[in-house]
């Protein structure tokens, strides 16, 4: 019954922007936290940020803070991640979560959705 579907990734040259989005149904979206996660060739997954369910309260990973903004849209059901001043080390697999706990742990979020990749060229 919950599907998350992310768009908006491709190729992008380094310096330049690009926005995600991930689109849930109207009940995922009032019960949880919604989170962006990656996963580079070779590498685990890591964090990149999130945001709460009440308040809209952000958090980022330091590798992105300052680049990447997350936000929500709750008349749509969709959360989004716009970045900036894109670097090569962004490449990856770019997967959106949700979950009742607003943590940086993959282990906290109860569905995820398929992923998009995101391609920085130097």
């Amino acid at each position: 019954q919950v599907q998350l579907v992310e768009s908006g990734g491709g190729l992008v040259q380094a310096g330049g922007s690009m926005r995600l989005s991930c689109a849930a149904s109207r009940r995922t979206f009032a019960r949880n936290a919604m989170g962006w996660f990656r996963q580079a060739p070779g590498k685990e997954r890591e964090f990149v940020a999130l945001i709460t369910r009440d308040f809209g309260s952000t958090y980022y990973a330091d590798s992105v803070n300052g680049r990447f903004t997350i936000s929500r849209d709750n008349a749509k059901n969709t959360v989004y991640l716009q970045m900036n001043n894109l670097k090569p080390e962004d490449t990856a697999v770019y997967y959106c979560a949700a979950g009742l706990a607003a943590t940086i742990k993959e282990r906290s979020y109860d569905y995820w959705g398929q992923g998009t990749q995101v391609t920085v060229s130097s």
